[in-house]
């Protein structure tokens, strides 16, 4: 079962799509307060599904990364400070995970939300990230234009 996983530009966290309304989307936090807002046309919305890493060949996407993560994690949440580490060091960890990934455009702070989004999804309880892959009908752009 396709979920449909938003990251909101400007809003912490992650996103799972609930409902459409006339003019919005209804989204729950993926935390643990499970806070349902809504997100606008004028928000900066993107599925994660649609979000690709930069590497030396081709981009690789999300769910892909992801996938390696958990398994250098054996499928728990990542196992050092992400928050407190040094450049050098989130690099030389994302290198286990992605060893062809682009060091010119991937920049440390990419590397520590993806981990960051890798944490809330597995605190969430969400484990197959392959049903990160949009299918047809997930579109988010399927709403009324506002003006």
């Amino acid at each position: 079962m396709s979920q449909t996983i938003l990251a909101i530009s400007g809003k912490p966290g992650l996103y799972k799509l609930v409902s459409r309304a006339k003019n919005s989307l209804i989204v729950e936090a993926l935390d643990e307060t499970h806070k349902r807002i809504p997100a606008f046309g004028t928000d900066r919305i993107t599925s994660l599904g649609d979000i690709a890493m930069f590497t030396e060949t081709e981009d690789i996407a999300l769910y892909k990364v992801f996938n390696a993560v958990k398994e250098l994690e054996n499928g728990k949440v990542v196992s050092f400070d992400y928050k407190k580490a040094s450049g050098e060091e989130l690099k030389d960890y994302f290198t286990k995970v992605l060893p062809e990934w682009d060091r010119d455009r991937v920049h440390t702070s990419d590397i520590k939300k993806l981990l960051q989004w890798y944490n809330i999804l597995i605190n969430a309880g969400f484990t197959n990230f392959d049903d990160l892959v949009p299918t047809e009908g997930d579109n988010i752009d399927d709403r009324e234009e506002t003006e």
